[in-house]
């Protein structure tokens, strides 16, 4: 029998070894960034072109390589982190396995120029598919430059199975800010396709948030911080007031290296537990510090995974700190026991509707015949009576006259206590009189001030709780096309809109067919026009591919959000006083009418005391 059992080719076996490494473009960008910060550097440029299928470059200032290491450094399992077994419980940088370099140049044509601070002359090596088409001296500035091109050049299969531009260009994204945020004294630049994406200095941690996800975020920030003998807690959490529906803002840092860890986020769960709303996440920037020997990090290449030697203990401390930092800066709600009680609603009418009240009265009372009876007429609070002249001064030199007409000395008149203000409802038509603000804010005055209300966002709420309703009870009406409309859409969005092909229906969508990259709508709900159904189609497809949401109702929710947002009068639209006044009512009749879907405030409410201030 002949021997079969044969040893691969290094080609074959970097290869092999690249479909656990380089999953897609985002996983290059990690491995690279990673070992620029591994090379001490203080300045760090990425530049990807075509969501990193045409190019990944990443420019550092770091150490530089000589010209031994620069070609070494391709080879397997070749490596300047670790030098024996016990390093792998003594790491302090990212990268240690020697596979990133290696299983990159087995699938991409790499460029590598490089040059140390000593040296007066670089290095530049070319390689494509593991073999080394060029190495020689250039003249560079120190630090490392390594460009990959053609990523998946040599498995097509392999190219072939990723996403869309769109789609790959945010995970890239999410890479850079998991590696930016652990490193905040680093300056970072990103650019896309030649247009300045990221541009953030060198700063502190919170200074570094903020310059990634806005200036809205700074005073989202509550500080986080601990430290005991085992581990060392600093960040921040985000306010309960502005958590998210989707899981986007949550950053574990152990080391100053991102995990991912659904144990330490059910902590973190835990300690905002009574604080969010229903399907809300809890957003945070954490990073741990705690003894490299307690933790084993070498359990996947991607290196997302860590086990902990005591992780009940550090469950706990999590825990513990965030609920006392949501306590110390007042977050978290504290027993107030000095509140009257009378004020509140009794548990037995919290569920019943307000009804109108009765009013009893005596129909056969005449205010013209002797003293009247007050007391059968009720109602639901007293009017103090202004004090006013005499009546009898109103009727002076009447007397004569009603004799004439044989009318009795003892006719009485109607006193001012009757007279006062039974029908005076001038105040209650001008609650029913609304403005409108630059197009964009309905005022609608009340008793003790006035609303302003955000006309897009308050009819976003109300379209999105109607079309909650018809996806999940009952099916809305929808309005036959004399004409169907074919729109064209991508094989992917495709298989989108086939997966909500239902939910559509229950929303007055009427498909007649759906193949070869056409869609023919023969229906649509009654609530928008035939010349708004791509804009909102191509939208939900748009917002179903970056949420991705699991099943059930996650997806009709971010369904209903998304439509209810293209469909939702727009901001600069003139309204009538009818449909200010419709769109007021429909508002108030909504479960939360104060917030829209995407958790954004719809009314403020003006006090009368602050326009008195404001004159003082």
């Amino acid at each position: 029998m002949t021997d079969i059992i044969q040893l691969l080719p290094d080609h074959v076996a970097n290869q092999i070894a690249a479909g656990e490494v380089v999953q897609r473009p985002a996983s290059v960008v990690k491995e690279l960034l990673e070992n620029a910060i591994d090379a001490k550097s203080t300045s760090i440029k990425l530049v990807v072109k075509d969501a990193g299928k045409t190019l990944i470059q990443v420019i550092d200032d770091g150490i530089g390589m000589s010209t031994t290491d620069a070609r070494l450094s391709f080879e397997r399992h070749a490596t300047s982190k670790i030098k024996s077994a016990d390093d792998l419980f003594n790491l302090h940088t990212k990268g240690f396995r020697g596979e990133a370099l290696a299983s990159i140049a087995a699938i991409a044509h790499v460029e590598l120029k490089t040059k140390t601070k000593d040296s007066e002359i670089g290095t530049k090596i070319t390689i494509e598919g593991s073999e080394v088409t060029e190495q020689e001296p250039e003249v560079v500035a120190k630090g490392t430059t390594i460009s990959v091109k053609n990523l998946f050049y040599n498995i097509p299969a392999r190219r072939n199975f990723l996403k869309s531009n769109n789609v790959e260009t945010r995970h890239i994204i999410d890479e850079f800010h998991r590696v930016a945020l652990a490193h905040p004294q680093v300056e970072f630049n990103m650019l896309h396709n030649g247009s300045n994406v990221f541009n953030l200095p060198s700063s502190n941690e919170r200074q570094r948030i903020v310059n990634i996800f806005g200036n809205k975020m700074n005073e989202k920030l509550v500080p986080v911080s601990e430290e005991t003998e085992i581990l060392k807690i600093e960040g921040f959490v985000i306010k309960p007031e502005y958590a998210k529906k989707s899981r986007g803002e949550q950053f574990f840092f152990v080391n100053n290296r991102f995990i991912k860890s659904s144990y330490l986020h059910h902590a973190v769960s835990a300690a905002f537990e009574g604080l969010l709303k229903d399907g809300a996440y809890a957003g945070y920037f954490l990073f741990l510090e705690v003894d490299t020997k307690s933790i084993d990090i070498n359990i996947h290449p991607t290196k997302t995974e860590i086990k902990f030697d005591d992780e009940h203990a550090i469950y706990a401390m999590l825990r513990a700190t965030i609920k006392h930092s949501l306590g110390q800066f007042s977050i978290a709600p504290v027993l107030d026991f000095e509140k009257d009680t009378g004020f509140d609603t009794p548990y037995e009418y919290s569920k019943k509707s307000p009804v109108a009240p009765t009013i009893d009265v005596d129909r056969n009372f005449n205010p013209f015949q002797g003293e009247r009876k007050q007391k059968n007429i009720t109602f639901p609070f007293k009017r103090e009576k202004k004090s006013s002249a005499s009546w009898e001064s109103l009727y002076a030199g009447l007397k004569s006259e009603t004799a004439v007409l044989g009318q009795d000395d003892s006719i009485e008149f109607e006193s001012e206590e009757v007279s006062g203000s039974l029908f005076e409802n001038d105040q209650e038509e001008n609650l029913r009189v609304t403005f409108q603000l630059q197009n964009k804010y309905i005022i609608s005055p009340i008793k003790s001030g006035m609303l302003v209300i955000h006309q897009h966002l308050a009819h976003q709420r109300i379209i999105y709780e109607e079309l909650l309703k018809n996806i999940t009870v009952q099916e809305a009406v929808s309005q036959q096309l004399l004409f169907p409309l074919q729109l064209s859409f991508s094989n992917p969005d495709l298989v989108f809109l086939e997966d909500l092909k239902e939910q559509l229906e229950h929303t007055g969508f009427v498909f007649s067919e759906i193949k070869d990259g056409t869609v023919e709508i023969s229906g649509i709900p009654v609530s928008i026009t035939e010349s708004q159904v791509e804009t909102v189609l191509t939208q939900l497809v748009k917002d179903i591919k970056e949420e991705v949401p699991d099943a059930g109702f996650s997806q009709n929710d971010l369904l209903a959000k998304s439509m209810a947002k293209n469909m939702a009068v727009k901001t600069g639209t003139p309204l009538k006083q009818e449909a200010q006044l419709h769109l007021v009512h429909q508002l108030f009749a909504c479960k939360e009418p104060s917030v829209s879907p995407s958790n954004r405030p719809v009314l403020v409410t003006l006090d009368a005391n602050d326009f008195d201030k404001k004159f003082m």
